[in-house]
């Protein structure tokens, strides 16, 4: 199996690095600001929106993954419904080669928001091998959250095709390419014809 390396950006968008797709670290969403309690003491929003800047930050520009983990564990306490951070946590435990762990924690942020495709999309990676069919409906969920999603169109032509199933990975390849051409490049060899723009369709198109 290969192994397979975490984009470690701060974009919540499909990232490609040599062949390996992933969704990169979720920034938390500036909250609305709040007042303070008496004495200036931080709310509790304030509290978690401070442990989610430092999470991040060990997490991706220090990369302390224990450190980061530690924090989200914290802020977990505080916000036990941050899907964010629940998230974040599963890139960690991908990264760091703990598949159960990293599961374990998408599927608490897909508990909270079945639609994250962020989660969506790594545990169907996270699964790819091991249990295609639960990939294949992971991806399917995450494009119809996101129908511009073309890596995952990619992913799931890949696992379909290695499934024998031709005529569907062939659609899902035909779909990625239409929404991300750059991509073409990375469809199997054989589905390639389908995916190429055809001269005579162009030239076709031209004389309308």
């Amino acid at each position: 199996m290969k192994r397979r390396r975490l984009w470690a950006g701060l974009a919540g968008t499909l990232a490609v690095a040599t062949g390996v797709t992933v969704w990169a670290i979720q920034p938390h969403p500036t909250p609305a600001t709040e007042s303070k309690t008496a004495s200036g003491t931080l709310t509790k929003r304030h509290q978690v929106d401070v442990l989610m800047q430092t999470a991040l930050l060990q997490q991706s520009e220090i990369h302390d993954s224990k450190g980061a983990a530690d924090t989200y564990g914290r802020l977990l306490k505080l916000d036990p419904r941050n899907k964010v951070a629940w998230y974040n946590l599963g890139v960690i435990a991908q990264q760091d080669d703990e598949p159960d762990d990293a599961r374990t924690a998408y599927d608490k942020a897909l508990k909270i928001d079945p639609s994250f495709t962020s989660a969506l999309f790594n545990e169907a990676i996270l699964l790819k091998s091991s249990d295609p069919d639960r990939a294949i409906e992971l991806l399917k969920k995450c494009i119809a959250a996101d129908p511009k999603a073309g890596t995952a169109y990619l992913q799931l032509g890949q696992i379909l095709a290695e499934k024998d199933r031709d005529d569907e990975a062939g659609e899902a390849f035909r779909h990625m390419a239409a929404i991300e051409p750059s991509l073409r490049s990375q469809v199997p060899e054989h589905f390639r014809d389908s995916v190429d723009p055809s001269p005579t369709s162009s030239q076709a198109g031209s004389t309308r």
